[in-house]
């Protein structure tokens, strides 16, 4: 796993790619820092880190584009597929090494409580509260990222992908607002992700079978419980997109809260996807 994390670090910094991510992320960072605590006088930094949690949509894409697409368009990943090396040490090699770029930035971002410091008395509790909060998040959506490229050769295909998919859950909270809510509409909106569940389980292990079995046992769960109590969808688009919004969980951070819910929702959604991302190299190391 070393190997893999030194390889993928140094890419970073031999192309341009880790600089630019550095640079606008500092940057747009910096603006928000500037207008809303040193110009109108803020002292909560929260404030700047919850304005910019859309950096996330616009260059995580960035970073996590190339993990596995460039890997597979190369054909260099037969190379790390037919070594000793375990599948679940090449995902965490290749995800730690693009944490660790983003560890570079929040570590930059740690002094700006202290420069706040200067002008005044800073909650420094809530500060560093949301900046971990926020370190976590971006763990959850650099995990996406690199599953999302295991999935495709093209590092464009991966970059448009992982930005739609970000950007949904970006917006995911206002979409549940404007869908309808009752019971019928629900059932059907939850076929459609079913769906999606599906296709997305097709593309990982190339398994028809596997797949319709998923979708049928999904679709009779789906019946049953709505022919037995369809009340239960009431309401309930708003509610599971609410709970699984990888966003809203950011807002206790925000609060100043220490949210431990949060941070496991964090480490969870970390753990799926870097899970399903071996099982992606174990399907075509098998095959």
């Amino acid at each position: 796993m070393l190997a893999i994390y030194k390889k993928e670090l140094r890419s970073y910094f031999t192309s341009m790619i880790g600089y630019v991510f550095i640079a606008f992320f500092l940057v747009i960072i910096g603006i928000y820092f500037f207008v809303q605590n040193l110009l109108s006088g803020y002292a909560n930094f929260e404030y700047t880190l919850s304005s910019v949690t859309f950096i996330f949509v616009l260059l995580a894409p960035l970073l996590t584009m190339r993990l596995m697409a460039e890997e597979n368009k190369q054909k260099t990943d037969q190379l790390l597929y037919t070594s000793p090396i375990s599948a679940s040490s090449i995902v965490m090699g290749k995800f730690f090494a693009v944490f660790t770029v983003f560890l570079l930035v929040m570590a930059i971002t740690c002094t700006y409580p202290l420069i706040m410091m200067l002008y005044g008395t800073i909650p420094f509790a809530s500060a560093y509260a949301s900046i971990v909060g926020f370190a976590l998040l971006g763990a959850a959506y650099l995990a996406i990222g690199l599953f999302i490229s295991s999935l495709t050769e093209s590092q464009v295909v991966a970059a448009v992908i992982s930005f739609i998919a970000f950007l949904f859950t970006l917006l995911m909270e206002g979409i549940a607002t404007v869908l309808p809510t009752d019971n019928k509409s629900a059932f059907v909106i939850f076929t459609a992700i079913l769906l999606v569940i599906c296709l997305i389980s097709y593309l990982m292990m190339h398994n028809m079978t596997i797949t319709v079995i998923i979708g049928i046992i999904g679709e009779i769960g789906l019946t049953v419980i709505y022919m037995l109590k369809p009340t239960l969808f009431d309401g309930s688009i708003v509610k599971v997109f609410g709970w699984i919004s990888v966003i809203s969980r950011f807002d206790q951070f925000n609060y100043g809260i220490f949210d431990v819910s949060g941070i496991v929702y964090y480490l969870s959604i970390t753990f799926l996807f870097t899970y399903l991302t071996t099982q992606v190299i174990k399907k075509k190391r098998w095959s």
